[in-house]
């Protein structure tokens, strides 16, 4: 019996062995078979280009695809560019502070035989350290460290920055990440401005529009496009819900019947949704200054008045954020989120960037040409802004960089951001859905063509003026404010929320939940900002704890109140 079992033993284990063989190779070639037909790498390329962006995809499709062809037109070279994609604005923000320290580190000590430290890595990318106009002064290790980065051409392997918003890339180009022309060639955006001086005018780029900076002053970088926030919905949800009127401005967020339907973002993973609060807030204090120019009381100068209508500004703007947030469905990370869970129906109505609203109402419009979701921008409720590009220090592939630089901003470039899908000049596969950034660009004949050419933006753009000293260095504040009173206790949040509509909206109850001492305007301003820009954790930690345990049971009084009658 034992001789005639060895020989199935063996047949067994060696079927094991083939098996497992098997598997072993499926796994070694199962990402090949299963690769994508097209690759974002040729096989073969001469030049490389290296972006660090948090466009979506198809923004980086179509614009890899069009610039490679047209450089393999004029050059006759086969084009890689190399998308890095790390997260959103403040995901780019950190990899870029993270990348730069340890380069420069390298910089600093292996190379200039420097002693590295803490006061070192904190002044090296810090527009805060003054420099002295004579050269032959003493510097401070911090001024020294300063002075060499922004003399350097250091560099982290990247090329271009290349979307987001203005505010974002204005704190890299201030740190000195980004710079006008390449310290080792005669390449960068200071270069186009002098090629193509029309573009950056009032008639092409203006410097400014509407109290939103449209490009760098010192060349550092430049919009590309226009972006603004606004309110996706979907119809068919709205219905269910018995909301008849469709949203028109922020305040139909707070509507109680969409209670867990409003899909918003974390604004701490993303410079833009910081963006769009903000412009809720400067919202509420235009509306506060024009009631107390009607009826100014006491005041008697327009700076009294001004200051005033800000502050309570501030006030009312987080109380309409605090009952936008009580309805929250979720705070997502990715803001793309947002506009697709309301498509399929998850959720009714959020905020939203323009062109992901406007793509999604597109993409699931029927036959009729109707669609059951929408998009509207709140007039007077957001500013119009840029999305940016611009060079980064110590840029591998400068002239391929001013290239690409100009390939965007000219009329290229132009016509991929706004035309329609298969179009003669327009995106392959469907409509970026995003308005030039050139004011010369909007002619009849390009109109013609354009899938929004209905929207008059340099118009729109009067309708709300950002005035940038009313929230000057608050912008890190609101979105650490609506963290730690909105998103950390959004459970407690909610349960005030149902309990306070519920009950009628008591008085008693309703000032417990919209209790805004705690983060006045003077407070945010004088205290908590120090604090954020000490770049100190622990004490930015004992902060948000604090604010957070008060929060907290503030909304457990309003909740009780309310139950109470209150």
């Amino acid at each position: 019996m034992i001789a005639t079992a060895r020989p199935l033993w063996n047949s067994v284990r060696w079927k094991k062995e083939l098996l497992v063989t098997l598997a072993l190779l499926l796994t070694l070639v199962a990402p090949f078979a299963l690769r994508p037909a097209q690759s974002t790498a040729p096989s073969h390329y001469d030049r490389r280009l290296v972006v660090i962006t948090p466009h979506h995809d198809r923004i980086r499709a179509e614009f890899a695809r069009a610039f490679a062809a047209h450089w393999k037109k004029t050059k006759g070279e086969t084009l890689f560019i190399d998308w890095r994609v790390p997260g959103g604005a403040s995901d780019i923000a950190m990899f870029l502070k993270s990348e730069y320290a340890a380069a420069f580190q390298n910089h600093w000590v292996r190379k200039l035989g420097q002693p590295w430290s803490a006061s070192v890595a904190t002044a090296f990318a810090s527009n805060r350290i003054a420099l002295p106009a004579d050269p032959k002064a003493k510097r401070t290790p911090a001024q020294e460290a300063r002075e060499e980065f922004l003399a350097s051409d250091v560099g982290i392997g990247v090329d271009l920055y290349f979307g987001g918003g203005a505010y974002d890339v204005i704190q890299q180009a201030e740190a000195g990440m980004l710079v006008a022309e390449s310290g080792r060639t005669h390449a960068g955006l200071a270069m186009l401005h002098q090629k193509h001086p029309a573009w950056f005018g009032d008639e092409g780029i203006p410097e400014a529009v509407g109290g939103e900076p449209y490009r760098d002053k010192r060349d550092r970088w430049a919009g590309t496009c226009l972006s603004s926030f606004g309110i996706v919905f979907n119809r068919d949800v709205l219905r269910r819900l018995g909301i008849t009127k469709e949203p028109s401005q922020w305040e139909d967020l707070t509507d109680p019947r969409l209670f867990g339907q409003v899909a918003l973002a974390d604004p701490t993973k993303s410079g833009s949704v910081t963006k769009a609060f903000e412009m809720i807030i400067q919202q509420q204090m235009q509306k506060e200054i024009d009631a107390l120019k009607a009826n100014p009381g006491k005041l008697r100068t327009e700076a009294e008045t001004e200051l005033e209508g800000v502050r309570r500004g501030w006030e009312s703007g987080l109380k309409l954020i605090q009952r936008i947030t009580a309805n929250a469905r979720y705070f997502t990370d990715a803001s793309t989120k947002i506009p697709l869970e309301i498509a399929r129906g998850d959720a009714a109505a959020g905020m939203s960037i323009d062109f992901y609203g406007r793509s999604t109402e597109d993409d699931v419009r029927a036959t009729d040409g109707s669609s059951r979701v929408g998009f509207v921008m709140p007039a007077g409720g957001t500013s119009i802004g840029v999305d940016p590009i611009g060079m980064l220090r110590g840029a591998p592939e400068p002239e391929l960089a001013m290239a690409f630089m100009e390939f965007v901003l000219g009329d290229e470039g132009q016509r991929l951001w706004s035309f329609r899908a298969s179009v003669p000049g327009g995106p392959t596969r469907s409509a970026l859905r995003r308005l030039p950034v050139r004011k010369d660009f909007y002619t009849p004949q390009n109109a013609m063509l354009m899938t929004d050419a209905a929207e008059k933006p340099y118009e729109q753009a009067r309708q709300f003026v950002y005035h940038p000293e009313w929230t000057d260095g608050m912008f890190d504040a609101i979105r650490f404010l609506i963290r730690v009173t909105c998103i950390d206790v959004h459970e407690e949040q909610r349960e005030a929320w149902a309990a306070l509509f519920a009950a009628g909206m008591p008085e008693r109850a309703t000032t417990f939940f919209h209790e805004t001492k705690l983060i006045s305007y003077e407070t945010t301003k004088s205290s908590f900002n120090g604090i954020l820009r000490s770049r100190d954790r622990v004490q930015e930690m004992r902060l948000a704890k604090k604010l957070s345990d008060l929060y907290r049971l503030q909304y457990d009084r309003a909740a009780s109140s309310a139950k109470e009658g209150r």
